[in-house]
């Protein structure tokens, strides 16, 4: 068994014990889709917008696997309606590669949603990057870097506190066990560094062609 089908094993897994963890979901659909099980990788990605709707990054990637078995329309519907959630969303990255994938299929690119009425509350003037974060305008940036090195920075910089804490109070703990990540090996730490970039929804963690 190959190193992929190995980790795909061990999501399989994951999202079988916890059906409801989207990230599980989420993850198994993109290594289905780096080993071109794209019927799987479908059914992967629509369980992860039953259990999390606004995760604009998993409408791009779904697209794109239904593209590949010759399913258009559904494509561009999802394409169409993940451009508009994006879009509401401010997650730039997606939503734009979404419209180019639209304008290469010959589709139209959906107008740009009108802005959010404000509730009246204040917000923090801090806007988490991750593609999953619901604390909106209410997202409060960490007091520090949580690591001594560029990806603490990039953290400090993109990721509010709550995201973070969700990654290193929960998720991380449910990676290190289910998939018995051992931190001492390069191996190990290479394979929580993956799951902590996918977690935080950062572009170059998903290893796959576009």
């Amino acid at each position: 068994m190959s190193q992929l089908q190995e980790r795909i094993a061990q999501f399989r897994k994951m999202a079988s014990d916890d059906a409801d963890n989207e990230l599980g979901h989420f993850r198994l659909g993109q290594l289905l889709m780096e080993a071109q099980e794209y019927k799987e990788a479908i059914a992967s990605f629509c369980r992860t917008l039953e259990l999390s709707p606004q995760f604009s990054k998993v409408y791009q990637l779904l697209a794109s696997c239904l593209l590949k078995v010759e399913r258009k329309e559904e494509a561009v519907e999802i394409l169409t309606n993940g451009w508009k959630i994006a879009d509401e969303r401010g997650d730039k990255m997606p939503r734009d590669e979404m419209g180019k994938m639209l304008k290469e299929l010959g589709e139209p690119i959906p107008e740009a949603t009108a802005a959010t009425v404000d509730d009246g509350e204040p917000g923090t003037g801090f806007k988490c990057e991750r593609p999953m974060c619901a604390a909106g305008k209410r997202a409060r940036q960490l007091p520090a870097p949580p690591l001594a090195d560029e990806v603490g920075q990039r953290i400090h910089k993109e990721i509010c506190a709550d995201c973070w804490n969700e990654w290193f109070k929960n998720y991380s703990i449910k990676v290190i066990n289910e998939l018995r990540i051992d931190l001492s090996t390069e191996f190990g730490q290479e394979e929580y560094d993956k799951h902590m970039r996918g977690f935080f929804g950062w572009e170059e963690a998903v290893g796959m062609e576009k």
